[in-house]
């Protein structure tokens, strides 16, 4: 099993979308919410995702063909 440290932010016609949810159950992957800020026009989340490698690509490549803007979440960022 692998991880996955993302910032996923939400356009605001998905904020109220369970995408995560649904990337979670399509591709077997198990997100544990680190961060999460939502406003009535913007949402941003920090996921640690976990997964088989090819789960996590292709979830996060899912999410983000959805309108998702999908960012590596690396170093000092994580603690």
């Amino acid at each position: 099993m692998a991880t996955a440290w993302v910032r996923l932010t939400f356009p605001s016609k998905l904020i109220k979308q369970p995408v995560t949810y649904e990337m979670a159950v399509k591709f077997h992957v198990i997100p544990n919410i680190r961060r999460a800020k939502v406003t009535p026009t913007v949402g941003e989340i920090v996921l640690e995702l976990a997964g088989t490698p090819a789960n996590l690509e292709k979830g996060l490549a899912w999410i983000a063909k959805r309108g998702v803007k999908v960012e590596p979440v690396t170093g000092s960022a994580i603690e």
